[in-house]
């Protein structure tokens, strides 16, 4: 089997080392300006090119040329994007070569926040009320019926990426009339105040194989835009918030229709009615070093296993081995120094460190979720006196 990786940034190590542990043929498409910068795991790649790019960039009729002039010579068996920018690219080479995988409508669910809420919604599950930033009365409408504050979101970027909080209708009309014609290109979303989840899951022929449930510190959009530490720790497992967030994420697969491969999804309990409320979805491991969380309290690295899922293809078996039943928390950060210095910090609970210039980053890891949280607290203090500093975030991926 030949497995053709897409990589537009640098990230999925663990993916194709794992499609060479299981014997296939391990091919990757990467931007030309990672080239010289890119740690990518050579012994596990079969061949590497590159495509010409602007900021991570791509021109996609140029990418389809080029993947099928590569497929002149080489039988493609699996086409496997690695982030959350290469999933459309992706879905239109399978359509155009006919290469087994999802295609351009499923991909739009888990890649189109305004689809992906529109397809939740009919299938019966909680969504913060929304709009599709198009027809203007429809948004006045929208802005008299709902109660602000608002969260104006565009479509198609990744993570708090491009989010911004709407206070007042004039706020947002000055925001909408700056987008010009790229209004269409977002949508408006009622503010919901409360805790923030994520359900990380390994799919396989429509069955859930392993899920995990954990909880943020802060939402991501509010570290994000005010800046603090970023914090995400297993849910305390069979607690009434793990069983109702393991449902909401089971109901919301099955309604977009994921066949096979990862799932990170994002859900928020409100704070005013404790009602489960669906945000967004991916179909790609959790960024952030998420997938290092699930490992150090599950034993397994999704990474890993969705290199396997895309190996059995639905023609072989695939069962994930007993998860772990440990507990762990995740704290990282940007560093006001180049080079922080983290040799202080030596409990024996620390399972990974960031090795990043201008971070910090710690898993903590133990089979007491009350131990998990109580160092959790006394780490984030440390951290946010002796590292924690803050930058303004993106307005785009390119910035």
């Amino acid at each position: 089997m030949t497995i053709l990786c897409i990589a537009s940034y640098e990230k999925g190590h663990e993916f194709m080392r794992e499609c060479k542990r299981q014997g296939a043929r391990t091919l990757l498409l990467t931007s030309l300006s990672l080239k010289d910068t890119a740690r990518w795991p050579r012994e596990s790649l079969d061949d590497i090119f590159y495509m010409p790019d602007d900021n991570k960039k791509w021109n996609r009729d140029d990418v389809i040329k080029a993947v099928s002039h590569l497929a002149r010579t080489e039988k493609i068996d699996r086409l496997v994007p690695l982030d959350d920018f290469d999933l459309e690219l992706a879905a239109s080479l399978r359509e155009h070569l006919r290469i087994p995988g999802m295609g351009e409508t499923t991909t739009r669910y888990f890649r189109d926040k305004l689809s992906m809420r529109m397809k939740a919604s009919e299938g019966g599950i909680h969504v913060p009320e929304f709009i599709h930033v198009l027809h203007h009365g429809d948004v006045n409408d929208f802005l008299k019926r709902v109660p602000g504050p608002w969260v104006l979101k565009p479509r198609s970027l990744a993570g708090s990426i491009g989010i911004k909080k709407v206070h007042s209708p004039e706020q947002f009309w000055e925001l909408a009339n700056a987008l010009g014609d790229m209004q269409s290109h977002y949508l408006l979303e009622k503010f919901v105040p409360g805790d923030v989840y994520h359900v990380d899951s390994i799919v396989y022929e429509h069955h859930i194989q392993f899920s995990i449930v954990s909880k943020y510190g802060k939402p991501p959009m509010e570290v994000s835009q005010e800046g603090d530490v970023f914090t995400t720790t297993i849910v305390e497992r069979g607690s009434p918030d793990e069983e109702a967030l393991q449902h909401a994420n089971r109901r919301m697969l099955a309604a977009l229709g994921l066949l096979r491969g990862v799932a990170h999804a994002e859900f928020i309990k409100a704070r005013d009615d404790g009602r489960i409320y669906f945000l967004e979805t991916a179909a790609r491991v959790g960024g952030a070093h998420i997938a290092e969380l699930v490992e150090a309290a599950s034993g397994l690295n999704p990474w890993a296993e969705w290199a396997k899922v895309e190996v059995a293809g639905g023609k072989a078996p695939y069962d994930v081995r007993p998860p772990r039943n440990d507990y762990a928390a995740l704290l990282v950060t940007l560093a006001k120094q180049e080079k922080p210095d983290i040799s202080a910090y030596q409990d024996p609970e620390i399972y990974w460190r960031m090795d990043k210039d201008y971070h910090v980053g710690l898993i903590l890891r133990s089979r007491d979720y009350g131990h998990v949280q109580a160092m959790l607290a006394r780490y984030l203090e440390r951290i946010r006196q002796d590292f924690w500093t803050y930058l303004p975030p993106k307005a785009s991926p390119q910035d």
